[in-house]
């Protein structure tokens, strides 16, 4: 029999897996403990309290997702296909970790109006490494100034996709999707005789 993970461990999972399917506030905080078979004592000592653990969670979340992204970044053959390497990255980031019902990070967001400043600045690192890193990609595409132009319209398009997963879309046809759209914006920035969409 496989011995347990750490106490912290199973805190972060149960408490990133609740959030991802059930949402946080409506989830309380023994149900978070049962799940991961600690004491209301134990989730104190390492995190504070309830929303110090989410945010906990959320960090490390963020992390798996940047590996992740930038992974499929360093995979892509070509300075489009690394621009919109985002779309493979959120597919493969979702099956290699707990299913959730759509963005965790906004779905945090949407449940806290008064975050605590610890979340407000996790919540503010995905919006960050999500914007910057695709305003970087973007400057091998487009010149300076249409970047951030074209980083912001992508970001649109993915948190599109990530809508259309919440109400029920498959997540390859959804992600699919996002990046034929998403390429349509980028041919429309490169190539301005052909900036309308089909």
């Amino acid at each position: 029999m496989a011995p347990q993970p750490p106490a912290r461990e199973r805190l972060l999972d149960a408490a990133e897996g609740l959030a991802a399917t059930q949402g946080v506030t409506t989830t309380p905080v023994d149900v978070i403990l049962d799940r991961a078979q600690v004491s209301p004592a134990t989730l104190y000592a390492h995190f504070g309290n309830k929303e110090g653990l989410i945010t906990e969670a959320l960090r490390r979340r963020l992390a798996r997702w940047d590996t992740t992204w930038q992974e499929c970044v360093d995979e892509a053959g070509t300075p489009e296909e690394k621009f919109l390497a985002l779309f493979s990255a959120l597919s493969r980031h979702r099956r290699s970790l707990t299913p959730s019902r759509w963005c965790v990070f906004l779905g945090v967001a949407a449940e806290t109006p008064r975050p605590g400043q610890d979340l407000a600045d996790t919540l503010a690192a995905d919006t960050d490494l999500l914007t910057h890193r695709l305003e970087y990609l973007a400057t091998a595409l487009v010149e300076d100034g249409q970047a951030r132009m074209l980083a912001r319209q992508v970001i649109l398009i993915y948190t599109g996709v990530l809508g259309m997963i919440l109400r029920g879309a498959e997540v390859e046809t959804a992600t699919a999707e996002g990046r034929r759209i998403a390429a349509l914006a980028v041919r429309s920035c490169t190539s301005p005789s052909e900036s309308h969409l089909p």
